[in-house]
């Protein structure tokens, strides 16, 4: 089933004449990106072009998606609003808040049990504004956008960082927090800075143990978890056209850990064959009529390197199968080669747990190939020597693959086959077999790999790879393990080699799903109440922020000043920690309890100035909050890295701090920061974070004159009275220091919708 064909087909209507004037006004061929930038400005037609990197521009994307442990606060927001109903296409998917333990049954039945306060509001919310609603058990978001909502060409928004999964059918499908996209909801433009734009040229074919996976894995071992910061990164090519779709959508889907605005690779027969699978036959037919205008024109992928701001070059055919980690994302090592690295670095060679799945690597076909792994070791007699999970994408694809016998194949093999949620990737493990914060080794074919990513302990060494690699790697039980070099002692005491993965990009009997567990919303939902308690400790009914005043911005305390890496993991924690998303003062008490304080090297233990003794992190802030004090949180590079939790913003803004200055910072936190009515700075001079002390007290000496592209100069005034004064540099237009005048964007949707 099409859903929004209608919505689908006034897009393609418009986008031949939109694509036609860009390209006029551009004066150049376009990129695929391009294309789908310029046809969906908010103003219509284009009218001038757009400098990449530094002009902000509005957009009007085609929908949006919500997954549950954001649209709690994004919902909150929209209640806010002043709408009746969500402006366009919207969805709801539960998938953050199901725990993997036991198994799907008993921890689905766990998880409506224990969240079905929040399951509640979120389907009464949707049913009361519009929105389609996807229960528990259903799927995870991004497999499930890629399954029904998916369209080439498009651009939709979406509260999570992995969003960008949608690429991989041809979509500019971007990341955002619950701010930008209550703005899309509510019938308002959306603001990007016009994305710089790299591109990616595949030739060859993958081969052998190489997987899709593969290729994302050496992208972020060349740009790094920050390369991609302020680019969508387009991937073209011979080799792009031998992958399949679901294998595009798991490139794009890592592009958010190289910080990439979006991934996307042009319309082609992967894509019609994937549309027609999943019974959206009229979606490929109208995109089969503007065929041309859903890629980048032939002089761009000709010429890559006079219309793209940067230009990768990955042979397919060379390329070799890649492990990722410990503990970061970008690390890459070729199979076979771990072994001399991990002895290197003391990191533990005997591998406890293989994880298949996440929104990166659970579709048919990534289950078809792991599975064809765990049918080798059934025929071969091989035990596996680490436990196994599997979380399946959607419904649609457990229900498909337990009536082909793939998840039997797995279950013989000994494994788990949990919920189709999101699960040990974000946190959401209760994991039994591990003994405080015992170091040990996992491989997974998530996304991230953070420290306590997973199980909560930083003593996890987790390693990314392909799913079939995560299942050949489990059964060997040893990171060092080579399946194309290595043999294994089967039960027969017999040397035995694995075969090389096979895999089936689509069901041959095609897609089949009993209940898929979507609701539709009712057409008038003016009768719907939305109950939320006012002693719940999981939801909590927003007030709106006040305005940071000009006054309250001088001798401003320090709260940490934190060191090294400081991903929205470190700011706002998840794992045990999501079941307080709706409630933004609950949830506070997390804030800023991993980042480590440059000054003790410690976690969650500052300095409150006030007092002179230390305390944890979300103590020390509510003390100078109780006493009207305004704090500054200075970071390190890449500042909010990962998910696009915009708690990670508004968790400090609900405590008091006003001002977040770093060296640089991942552009969805960045935008978080100025949607809720706070400062967020960089420094101009990088070494200046070295003049900043454990005692300082900050004055924003020029602030009452905060303008566009016009410098902050920013006084230190240290414990012994000497002085710094350094000046500091800001992104904002002035529609964004409108945002800081009024105390956020909502408060500025509110005031416009109340006209």
């Amino acid at each position: 089933m099409a859903f929004d064909i209608d919505m689908i087909k006034k897009v393609y209507a418009n986008m031949a004449e939109r694509v036609d004037k860009a390209r006029e006004v551009v004066g150049k061929p376009l990129t695929l990106s391009e294309k789908i930038l310029y046809s969906h400005l908010w103003d219509g037609n284009p009218t001038v072009a757009f400098k990449r990197g530094k002009d902000y521009v509005d957009f009007a994307p085609d929908r949006v998606a919500l997954q549950d442990a954001t649209a709690q606060m994004a919902l909150l927001q929209f209640m806010q609003a002043g709408k009746a109903k969500v402006a366009v296409p919207t969805t709801t998917h539960c998938d953050h808040l199901i725990q993997a333990k036991q198994g799907a049954v008993p921890d689905l039945l766990r998880a409506n049990e224990v969240s079905h306060e929040v399951f509640d509001f979120l389907e009464s919310v949707s049913n009361k504004y519009g929105l389609g609603f996807w229960r528990p058990g259903a799927g995870i978001i991004h497999q499930v956008v890629l399954e029904n909502y998916a369209f080439p060409g498009g651009m939709m928004i979406g509260t999570d960082s992995h969003t960008v999964n949608a690429g991989g059918l041809g979509m500019v499908a971007i990341g955002v927090g619950g701010a930008d996209a209550v703005d899309v909801m509510a019938g308002m433009a959306w603001e990007l800075r016009f994305p710089k734009l790299i591109g990616v040229k595949l030739t060859g074919e993958l081969n052998g143990w190489t997987a899709s996976k593969d290729v994302i894995l050496k992208v972020a071992e060349i740009l790094t978890v920050k390369g991609g910061t302020g680019a969508i990164v387009e991937y073209f090519g011979p080799g792009a056209k031998n992958l399949s779709c679901t294998g595009k959508g798991t490139i794009c889907n890592m592009g958010a850990e190289i910080g990439a605005t979006t991934s996307t690779f042009g319309y082609d027969d992967s894509m019609e064959r994937f549309l027609r699978a999943t019974e959206r036959e009229e979606v490929a037919d109208e995109a089969n009529k503007i065929r041309e205008y859903l890629t980048g024109d032939e002089e761009v992928y000709e010429n890559p390197e006079q219309y793209f701001d940067q230009v990768i070059e990955i042979d397919l055919t060379a390329l070799r199968p890649l492990l990722n980690g410990p503990f970061t994302p970008d690390l890459a090592t070729p199979v076979g080669e771990l072994g001399e690295k991990a002895r290197a670095n003391d990191w533990p060679l005997k591998v406890e747990w293989g994880l298949i799945g996440s929104c990166t690597n659970s579709s048919y076909e990534d289950l078809t190939r792991a599975a064809s792994i765990a049918q080798q070791a059934i025929d071969k007699k091989l035990k596996p020597k680490s436990d196994f999970g599997i979380n399946p994408g959607s419904e649609q694809i457990r229900f498909t693959a337990q009536r082909d016998g793939l998840l039997q194949t797995f279950e013989k093999i000994g494994a788990t086959i949990f919920t189709n949620a999101c699960g040990p990737c974000i946190g959401q493990w209760d994991r039994s077999d591990m003994l405080g914060d015992q170091k040990n080794t996992i491989v997974h074919s998530f996304n991230r790999n953070f420290s306590k990513r997973a199980d909560g302990n930083p003593n996890t060494h987790a390693f990314v790879g392909s799913p079939e690699m995560v299942a050949a790697i489990a059964i060997s039980g040893r990171l060092d393990f080579d399946p194309m070099n290595d043999t294994l002692i089967n039960e027969d005491g017999e040397e035995v080699m694995l075969d090389i993965p096979r895999g089936i990009e689509l069901p041959p009997l095609g897609f089949e799903v009993d209940d898929n567990g979507y609701l539709a919303p009712k057409e008038d939902g003016s009768s719907v109440e939305v109950i939320v308690a006012p002693d719940s400790e999981r939801l909590q009914l927003l007030e709106p922020f006040e305005p940071i005043k000009s006054s309250e911005l001088q001798g401003v305390k320090l709260l940490i000043k934190v060191e090294g890496k400081c991903t929205t993991d470190h700011i706002s924690m998840a794992g045990p920690w999501l079941r307080y998303r709706g409630h933004l003062d609950n949830i506070a008490n997390n804030t800023l309890i991993g980042a480590v304080n440059f000054f003790n090297g410690k976690t969650n233990f500052v300095k409150n100035q006030l007092t002179g003794e230390y305390a944890g992190v979300p103590d020390a802030q509510r003390a100078y909050k109780a006493a009207g004090v305004k704090t500054i949180v200075v970071g390190d590079h890449n500042y909010g890295e990962g998910s696009s939790r915009e708690h990670a913003a508004m968790q400090p803004r609900h405590l008091g701090v006003a001002a977040v200055l770093v060296k640089s910072f991942a552009r969805i936190h960045e935008t978080n920061l100025k949607k809720q009515g706070m400062l967020g700075l960089t420094f101009a001079n990088e070494k200046d974070y070295d003049l900043i002390q454990e005692d300082d007290t900050f004055n924003f000496v020029d602030i009452y004159e905060f303008a566009p592209d016009k410098q902050i100069t920013l006084e230190l005034v240290h414990a012994d009275g000497s002085k710094d004064t350094i000046k500091l540099n800001h992104t904002y237009n002035q529609a964004q220091i409108e945002w800081f005048k009024e105390g956020s964007a909502l408060n500025v949707i509110k005031k416009e919708n109340a006209r």
